[in-house]
């Protein structure tokens, strides 16, 4: 990834900073003015002259019909040039109210604001700008997000735009005829049912695109349902709520996985999703020609249906849908005790009495969920692991010292992330090498939890583990923690090795920031990977879904991709 530039602060800006003598309305007016002008012209060195040197541009869709990251003035000057007159902007409004001051330091501070604006005859789009001010007194942008909102003339059919025609008697019927499919295929058809294939089916069936989710377990929700009995969600509630249907006010802050099994549950049913379980893709093919896909699937039954005219393939079967990741190591094969994968555990209570080894290891939200979701994408990564992020880490740091301290004194090795940016670098690059707290720590610290990290694992004997240094450590059961393979495997596994080898990487962080091969082009026609935590697949599978209904309807643009 690209080196990010240092946080515009006031020392590094040259500035001298006073937040009395700041008329944050009149200054974005007048930025924003200057904006729009040079904009509606055309003019791509106007528009880049308003930005800091050190500056960027997150667009999603927008303006590249991709999720770009353009850093520095030049870089963003020759993004307008090549898309500028191409995206048509046009009819920019500034929100009313949006300009707000903040200051997220004693030593930084911007002006943020919102505006709308469309896309020639397209699109509709939002942006978030930030100005920063400068040595000679005016204020140039440093950071500005473009996405695109909605498609025109094609709404989500919600609110106002339901259905509003009266089903006597025939819903039932209907619905049953809607998902079985018997004269005709879906346009999009989804591998897996669990929240991100059901949120992508939601996005698509609000946008008028007929979709089918097929699910190998007998009900949705099983995948969260026959996980580990103990599994509840490390992310409270107001960060999960699902597209058009939030979670009550009542629901835990922590979700236990059974009750978000039943959610699930409840949702596809709610959302009126296509949904078919018990139904596993054993198979699918690309028609070069037509750019269709063959899928078949097959039944608990062994029956089989073959679909011939699928437009969009979409794989969201996260990342446990790559092989889990086994080390193999000297005298596995002599150990009479169990040797398993954390994917295959379901109880401590198996293992109650046994000597147990593993390898590897509040305020509810006042701004509204999709609001939020764009304030936080407004940020880019790299923006975020200049400074913000390392400066949120440290402080957290600091509250949890004591904590550290007796983790340490256990002989627990405790980082700060990568470049000290805490668990979201470690995420979005390793999706893992982190830990959230929910008890395991204070176990450690009091003993409950042994550990052993003073040598490498060297192999096996017949009733534990060795190590390099000579040392042993007897074990009844030995649980590898170590994550999970390519994701591109499974894709392998299902379409062959020629689709498999042409899909870019997934997940990851590129050079740019962005996150590898999700939620836009994989390389292959019509074929999609979605995947991510509950708050990033609310957000951005609409982008999937607009994209797929503008390419439905013919109204898509050329991709302005990273030549990367």
């Amino acid at each position: 990834m690209v080196h990010p530039f240092p946080l515009p602060t006031f020392d590094h800006l040259g500035v001298q900073f006073s937040p009395l003598n700041i008329d944050a309305t009149k200054i974005t007016q007048e930025w924003f003015a200057s904006f729009e002008k040079y904009v509606v012209s055309n003019d791509a060195n106007g528009v880049g002259n308003l930005f800091a040197g050190e500056s960027y541009w997150r667009d999603m869709l927008a303006l590249t019909w991709d999720f770009r990251t353009f850093i520095g003035q030049d870089k963003i000057k020759q993004f307008l040039k090549d898309r500028l007159d191409v995206s048509k902007l046009n009819d920019l409004k500034l929100r009313d109210g949006s300009p707000t001051l903040s200051q997220p330091g004693p030593d930084l501070a911007w002006i943020q604001f919102m505006f709308d604006f469309k896309l020639g005859q397209v699109g509709l789009g939002m942006g978030i700008g930030r100005l920063i001010p400068q040595s000679d007194g005016s204020w140039k942008c440093h950071c500005m997000y473009t996405n695109l909102e909605d498609l025109q003339g094609f709404p989500e059919q919600i609110g106002a735009l339901r259905n509003a025609e009266p089903s006597h008697g025939v819903w039932t019927e209907q619905r049953k005829k809607e998902v079985a499919f018997e004269d005709s295929e879906p346009v999009a058809l989804i591998m897996g049912g669990g929240q991100c294939g059901l949120e992508v089916g939601a996005r698509l069936k609000m946008l008028g695109v007929s979709h089918l989710i097929v699910e190998k377990t007998p009900r949705v929700g099983d995948n969260w349902r026959n996980r580990y009995e103990a599994l509840c969600l490390h992310d409270p509630v107001w960060y999960d709520h699902m597209p058009y249907l939030p979670f009550p006010p009542n629901w835990p802050v922590y979700s236990p996985s059974v009750k978000l099994a039943g959610w699930l549950e409840s949702y596809a049913e709610t959302m009126e999703l296509n949904v078919w379980t018990s139904t596993t893709v054993t198979k699918a093919s690309l028609n070069e020609q037509t750019k269709e896909w063959k899928v078949t699937v097959q039944f608990a039954d062994g029956k089989e249906r073959e679909f011939r005219r699928i437009k969009h393939f979409i794989f969201c079967t996260g990342v446990a849908a790559g092989i889990p990741n086994m080390p193999s190591y000297p005298g596995m094969d002599a150990f009479k005790g169990q040797i398993i994968h954390s994917f295959h555990h379901k109880s401590a209570k198996d293992h109650v009495g046994k000597k147990v080894v593993i390898v590897g290891l509040y305020s509810e939200n006042a701004v509204p969920t999709d609001l939020a979701d764009r304030l936080n994408a407004s940020f880019p990564n790299t923006l975020l692991n200049s400074g913000l992020a390392q400066a949120t880490t440290k402080a957290i740091a600091e509250l949890d010292k004591p904590l550290l301290d007796a983790l340490n004194k256990r002989g627990f090795r405790t980082n700060l992330g990568i470049d000290g940016t805490g668990f979201g670098k470690l995420a979005w690059s390793r999706a893992g090498g982190y830990y959230l707290d929910v008890g395991a720590s204070q176990m450690i610290i009091d003993g409950k939890i042994k550990l052993k990290n003073d040598s490498q694992l060297e192999g096996f004997t017949e009733t534990g583990l060795r190590f390099e240094d000579g040392s042993e450590l007897p074990a009844d059961v030995v649980l590898f923690a170590t994550g999970f393979g390519d994701v591109r495997d499974f894709i392998r596994k299902i379409c062959g090795d020629e689709i498999a080898t042409k899909c870019k990487p997934v997940w990851g962080l590129n050079e740019e920031g962005e996150i590898n091969g999700i939620y836009r082009d994989l390389g292959v026609p019509g074929m999609w990977y979605v995947m991510g935590n509950l708050a990033l697949e609310r957000f951005h599978t609409k982008h999937v879904a607009l994209q797929i209904k503008a390419m439905e309807e013919g109204l898509f643009g050329t991709r302005y991709s990273a030549d990367m």
